[in-house]
């Protein structure tokens, strides 16, 4: 028995050919049409986005505008408008500041001693809370690991103190022993690997999210697969693990290299009294020192226009090396 359809309805109507000039419309609606209904199925979840786009918008997208300052001899109560325009002479002053390029030099140290020691770190504690069998022990250690990262640099800072400090409990226990004392957050020789220390022990908790997420995608069958094979754990982990891990390694890798020159502002201001400018200085702390405090607000953006570049650079090189090596990326 035949179906009968009414005359303009869409089963009445013949497809359109594919060359014919109805086709590319009919896809560019259907395409709109799923467009929007998507857009009305995801509202809420595309509300709560609002607030961090404008924060990035206002505080990261907007701010680029006062790079405009490098080339000014800024006057706060001139304004952009009032203030002299002086070319590129605060860039020649900052490449000629003997300061600035310590700073620097201590900002990529710290930077480096970072990435030898605490890149890893997330990686290999994620490892051993994927080993752990039980769900309970496992969400309690993951529970206190994170816990570290949301308490703030003044506390961490203040527990360092009073543990490591002059007066500290280390330093009380080597006394009443008749034990010489130390004072190892006074020491401009032990001040950077103290930093690296600090950064370990209050965010590798919450570094682990990532590769834990990642080690939840490797399907289990391939470690019994590997393990049938005779592989060991190690081989299991080279051939099983690391090659799911690869991809957000290198992602973190070419992100954490785009930062570079952003170290722990608020961790090393709070204790660069304590060792002195020559071993606590980094490029934000001089930046702020010379362009908040000094007044010099031309010059100090120079500097930080001057490290965004570097970072930028640093990205791009990075990402085309991750391409040459098979990776995606940060972008294509």
């Amino acid at each position: 028995m035949s179906v009968q359809t009414r005359p303009g309805t869409a089963e009445a109507r013949p497809p359109a050919p594919p060359g014919s000039p109805a086709a590319p419309g009919a896809i560019r609606a259907a395409r709109r049409e799923s467009r929007s209904r998507r857009w009305r199925r995801d509202r809420i979840l595309l509300a709560f986005m609002v607030p961090g786009l404008l924060y990035f918008a206002i505080f990261h997208y907007g701010a680029l505008f006062g790079s405009v300052l490098a080339f000014l001899d800024y006057v706060p109560f001139l304004g952009l408008t009032g203030s002299r325009w002086i070319g590129l002479e605060n860039f020649q002053r900052l490449f000629g500041d003997g300061d600035f390029w310590h700073a620097a030099l201590n900002t990529v140290e710290i930077s480096l001693l970072q990435l030898v020691f605490y890149f890893p770190a997330p990686l290999a504690l994620a490892l051993l809370l994927h080993s752990l069998t039980r769900t309970r022990i496992k969400r309690f250690v993951q529970s206190a690991v994170y816990l570290p990262h949301f308490i703030s640099w003044v506390i961490v800072v203040a527990l360092f103190q009073q543990m490591l400090g002059a007066s500290g409990v280390l330093n009380g226990f080597l006394a009443d022993n008749g034990l010489h004392t130390v004072h190892i957050l006074g020491n401009p020789d032990a001040f950077k690997p103290m930093l690296v220390a600090q950064v370990i022990w209050k965010d590798t908790g919450w570094g682990t999210i990532i590769f834990l997420a990642a080690l939840a995608q490797v399907d289990e069958q391939m470690y019994e697969a590997a393990a049938i094979d005779g592989a060991g754990p190690w081989r299991r982990f080279w051939h099983v693990t690391l090659p799911a891990l690869r991809p957000v390694i290198v992602l973190l890798l070419v992100l954490r290299l785009g930062e570079i020159l952003s170290v722990g502002f608020e961790q090393i201001l709070l204790q660069r009294d304590a060792v002195g400018a020559r071993a606590a200085e980094i490029i934000d702390t001089f930046v702020y020192f010379r362009g908040i405090q000094g007044g010099d607000f031309g010059f100090a953006a120079a500097a930080g226009l001057f490290k965004g570049l570097v970072g930028v650079v640093l990205v791009y090189a990075a990402n085309k090396i991750s391409h040459r090596l098979g990776e995606s990326g940060v972008y294509r």
